[in-house]
């Protein structure tokens, strides 16, 4: 499923079946085109569909790379990690990273002080995982830069120490993030998130829950506009 979001006043416009490009075309079909050269920015993950889509749409506009999507690709290449050496110090009888999955994923702020006192010897230590989550700790750092030649100096740094890790996971993702940078990049000019997108997400799986389910798409897209499109549902009063 694709959806289009209101950043400004936090409601989805609009919701269509599935990701493919022509799902994305579908929800841009819906401006108008002085609506489309108006864009200035669009704020998306680095799915290739919708890139191109709006590319096509609003050629004008800077395409932003979600930055909270970019630490997930991160995330899941430090849990790969986790779970491969996790598999390999199991077989050598030692529980060292054994219930450690939520303590490399999460934000160390909310961590109870418990939790930090067990974490702190792990992250310093000579695991593989300690290395991967460095990384990934360290990267965001590139969106608190205000010139673009900063940014892209601090990126070569955290290339060349990713690259050279040889930890494939970390490397890939590495690699991954060099052929999405203009785009990534684009963020100093225009900061804008899919935060917004993040938290209708789980709005929009509850209500597919409460219905267990629909058989129809657009009885799913109507609930969905319904509850989170913020309609103005208040009749109109007949003019005299």
């Amino acid at each position: 499923m694709t959806w289009r979001i209101d950043l400004k006043r936090h409601r989805v416009l609009e919701v269509t079946e599935g990701r493919e490009e022509t799902s994305a075309d579908a929800l841009w079909e819906k401006l108008s085109l002085q609506q489309r050269q108006s864009v200035q920015a669009v704020a998306v993950d680095m799915w290739p569909a919708y890139v191109n889509a709006s590319r096509k749409a609003a050629p004008q506009s800077a395409v932003v790379h979600d930055k909270f999507h970019i630490v997930k690709h991160l995330n899941e290449a430090v849990d790969k990690i986790r779970r491969q050496e996790n598999r390999e110090l199991q077989k050598e009888g030692n529980p060292e990273l054994k219930g450690t999955r939520w303590l490399w994923l999460t934000d160390p702020r909310n961590m109870s002080l418990e939790q930090e006192r067990d974490f702190r010897s792990l992250k310093w230590s000579h695991l593989k995982v300690a290395r991967a989550w460095a990384l990934k700790e360290i990267f965001p750092q590139l969106w608190t830069y205000r010139y673009e030649g900063s940014a892209r100096k601090f990126f070569g740094s955290w290339f060349g120490w990713a690259s050279r890790c040889r930890l494939k996971p970390m490397v890939e993702a590495a690699h991954r993030l060099k052929r999405h940078l203009e785009n990534i990049l684009s963020y100093l000019k225009h900061p804008i998130t899919n935060a917004v997108t993040e938290g209708f997400n789980s709005v929009i799986q509850q209500i597919k829950s409460d219905a267990r389910g629909f058989r129809n798409f657009m009885h799913y897209r109507t609930r969905i506009l319904f509850f989170c499109g913020k309609l103005d549902l208040y009749p109109v009063s007949p003019i005299h």
